[in-house]
């Protein structure tokens, strides 16, 4: 998903730094590999250490995403090819839940609605502070506008929630609704929650001080610890692979993650509705 173009100015790279961006982004799919084994057989026994291990996954994407928004030659065709995965993600795991049911997996996966929305709130801070330095109202108005699209796209959800509890549509109209609002990216709706989303603005606004970016990774680690005392901790490990990295794009493979992504989803949605059916 990288689109890093050269070094980052975070940091001057140690020579203990020889992690890339992609050498970081091949970490994090093996991890998120592993995590969906955890999801997608853990009524069968599937050990909690798998997900541990996927905790990190996220934070590393969007830890990459506030260098790939930065240096990326066309913001548009970077956001464009976040929300048509998106789409494209949404219509996958619709259709196969559809034609292969599993009550024991809910595949909601769908990672791309969150990078989306992260990088709608990116380019509102980037307008914001145009706007503060050029002392220009229409400015602030403009990014104020864009940082409230996510928030005003959850008014779809709430009237066909109350559509829902009024009891006016069929069941064929509930399901085609649901589509819908999962296909309009907003706040509410993104895989894993705002926080996650936030955790990325963060790594955005401080993305030249690489020090900041690990401490907001453990930061969020204790807070999620102090609030559930489960293992979504786990994402302050991500602070390992950011300490290491030396700011360099990599090999790049930009169009991988794309494939990858839905294409392991799916595969082990399958493998482990087979097992189950057997």
């Amino acid at each position: 998903m990288s689109s890093i173009t050269k070094s980052s100015p975070a940091i001057s790279a140690k020579s203990w730094q020889c992690l890339s961006a992609t050498s970081i982004k091949l970490i994090a799919i093996v991890l998120m590999f592993i995590d969906h084994i955890h999801e997608m057989f853990v009524s069968m026994g599937a050990p909690m250490w798998l997900n541990l291990l996927g905790r990190p996954v996220f934070p590393l994407f969007l830890f990459l995403a506030a260098d790939s928004f930065h240096y990326t030659h066309s913001r548009k065709n970077y956001m464009t090819r976040l929300l048509i995965a998106s789409w494209c993600m949404t219509i996958i795991t619709t259709t196969v839940t559809h034609f292969v049911p599993n009550d024991a997996i809910v595949l909601a996966n769908n990672a791309f609605s969150t990078f989306f929305v992260t990088t709608v709130y990116m380019l509102a801070w980037d307008v914001l502070r145009r706007g503060v330095r050029e002392k220009n109202p229409l400015t602030l108005l403009k990014g104020l506008g864009i940082a409230l699209l996510p928030v005003i796209s959850t008014l779809p959800m709430m009237v066909f929630g109350q559509a829902v509890d009024a009891g006016v549509l069929s069941e064929q109209g509930v399901q085609i609704a649901a589509v819908i609002c999962l296909m309009i990216p907003s706040i509410l709706m993104v895989e894993s929650g705002p926080l996650y989303v936030l955790m990325g603005l963060l790594f955005y606004m401080f993305r030249e001080r690489r020090a900041v970016q690990i401490a907001i990774a453990i930061a969020f680690g204790i807070f999620f610890y102090a609030i559930s005392g489960g293992i979504q901790w786990g994402v302050a490990l991500a602070a390992i692979p950011m300490l290491f990295y030396s700011g360099a794009k990599g090999r790049g493979m930009k169009y991988f993650f794309y494939v990858f992504y839905p294409t392991h989803i799916v595969t082990l949605y399958l493998l482990a509705t087979f097992i189950m059916n057997r």
